[in-house]
């Protein structure tokens, strides 16, 4: 088991024992990549879900909200394409009988290789120090350029079989890469086949006269379907966007790495509605903006790149992903489209609706180019979770679990605590929490020493501790802890509010990105 294995599995645990995420139906021995919310969690996600709606809604006043239905006419996901499209190629190991997808494979191989070179980049940066020109030593090292040029004429070979939506190409890179099974460690693969990952279920009160429906893949199509609703209803002119929160269902063969890649999930989407030629203009302006939102998050600036798309969807003239350095290595935690008029002209054909927009400014009627922005909520989740929990030594030679969790998000922003359980201090601790309340998450902790209680706070996340002391009974005054650097100062009880709203404002961390 290599370091990242073992940070991941500290995650999952992590988030069980303090309440962020428990496996669903656990005591029935579980449901495969379904997981249920915990106190903590739902608190988390919910925060993350209003810090991207908020920003998009409240920070451009030409993009409203709207949530849609699951259940939609199962005709949208034929004008969609996904009845007939909507497939990932799966190969089994005949030694494991485990199941995976060839591109994830594939995908994964390239980086390997690209891990390799870097490796060599590092060692070599470390040998000349100052002197070193990397981009130099990238195009002329043999070794480095061995491994670059693996990676790329594998990108290539993959993308033309993805491409060609070639079964046989896929399984022929598998075997000319010796790429083995995780499990098993053999390479006895049988051939690559296509599998549609929709869910279906019935509406109707009797088996015989019952429509099949789907469980929506994506909550794009709700959007596509309302866009002039919405449109003459807000009084939006073009370009304008809706924003939706809400799940979607994937039937994933191959669900694994905890909550990264589940069967029931969270969409956070923005389709994007613009004039016909200005797609790829807008298109590179939301790339620009959601990687700022991003890093507002202060997760780390290398944690994050871009990775453009060979292979287009179908829909698609231009397509990029924000990719994030999990445990486990760089995946899309966000994509970018330019899904040109595809959509809403297939449901024009497919309904036999107009879908066109009336320009005032041009005057003339057309049906808008689309640029999608479309964030999985749960990777977002584990991102941070991620990023957040580690294991720090002190001057003292001890250690502390800690999650330094964005400030703002903390599902626990506040904990009251009183110094001892007598002489008057539960009381005031409660009224402080009462008050505090009324702007803040804030727990009340007052079982074990204050030390333990630091350290259970530490490890949940909460970013700041205020300590009810004997002192404060003369003072009116508390001692308020912060988490990342445990420093503590002393704050008048009346200026608590003052003192604690803009280093948890979102507002303040919205600033950031404008």
């Amino acid at each position: 088991m290599d370091a990242n294995d073992a940070t991941f599995k500290d995650i999952i645990a992590h988030c069980k024992e303090y309440g962020y995420i428990y496996p669903g139906s656990e005591i029935y021995d579980g449901l495969g990549a379904v997981y249920d919310y915990g106190p903590l969690g739902v608190e988390l996600k919910n925060r993350i879900k209003h810090y991207w709606y908020g920003w998009m809604t409240r920070l451009n006043d030409n993009i409203v909200g709207i949530d849609t239905a699951i259940f939609m006419h199962p005709t949208v996901w034929k004008a969609s394409g996904h009845v007939d499209a909507f497939n990932d190629p799966l190969i089994d190991n005949k030694d494991s009988k485990k199941r995976y997808r060839a591109d994830v494979l594939i995908e994964d191989q390239i980086e390997k290789h690209l891990e390799k070179a870097n490796k060599e980049v590092t060692k070599a940066a470390k040998r000349f120090g100052e002197s070193f020109d990397e981009a130099l030593y990238r195009e002329t090292n043999p070794r480095v350029k061995k491994y670059l040029d693996k990676a790329e004429d594998l990108r290539l070979r993959f993308a033309n079989a993805a491409e060609a939506n070639d079964m046989a190409a896929l399984k022929q890179i598998i075997e000319d890469e010796g790429i083995v099974c995780p499990m098993s460690g053999s390479r006895n693969w049988t051939d690559v086949r296509q599998f549609n990952l929709m869910f279906s279920t019935q509406m109707g009160s009797v088996a015989e006269g019952a429509s099949e429906l789907y469980l929506r893949p994506e909550t794009a199509q709700g959007i596509f379907v309302n866009m002039l609703n919405v449109a003459k209803s807000s009084r939006l002119k073009v370009p304008f966007g809706i924003a939706q929160v809400g799940k979607a269902f994937r039937n994933e063969i191959v669900a694994r790495q905890f909550i990264f890649r589940m069967r029931e999930f969270e969409q956070m989407e923005m389709q994007f509605f613009v004039r016909p030629g200005d797609e790829l203009k807008w298109y590179e302006h939301w790339k620009e903006k959601r990687m700022r939102w991003h890093q507002s998050l202060k997760l780390g600036e290398d944690s994050y790149r871009f990775h453009d798309h060979d292979k287009l969807a179908h829909y698609a003239n231009a397509a990029a992903d924000i990719e994030f350095k999990f445990p486990f290595g760089f995946k899309e935690l966000e994509g970018i489209h330019s899904r040109t008029d595809f959509d809403l002209k297939r449901h024009e054909e497919f309904s036999g609706r107009k879908l066109q927009y009336f320009d005032p400014e041009t005057q003339e009627k057309y049906v808008p180019y689309v640029v999608e922005t479309s964030i999985g909520l749960d990777r977002m989740f584990l991102a941070i979770i991620a990023s957040a929990l580690r294991e720090e030594t002190l001057e003292d030679g001890s250690t502390r679990t800690v999650m330094k969790i964005p400030y703002f998000l903390s599902p626990v922003q506040v904990a009251v605590l009183p110094l001892i359980k007598k002489d008057g201090l539960p009381e005031v601790a409660s009224d402080i929490r009462q008050n505090l309340a009324l702007d803040f998450a804030v727990q009340y902790d007052e079982k074990d020493s204050v030390g333990r209680r630091y350290r259970r706070q530490d490890a949940i996340g909460t970013p700041f501790c205020v300590t009810v002391d004997h002192e404060t009974l003369e003072d009116n005054a508390v001692t308020v802890r912060d988490r990342n650097n445990m420093t503590q100062e002393r704050i008048p009880i009346d200026n608590l509010q003052q003192y604690l709203l803009p280093k948890l404002s979102m507002s303040e961390a919205w600033k950031k990105t404008m």
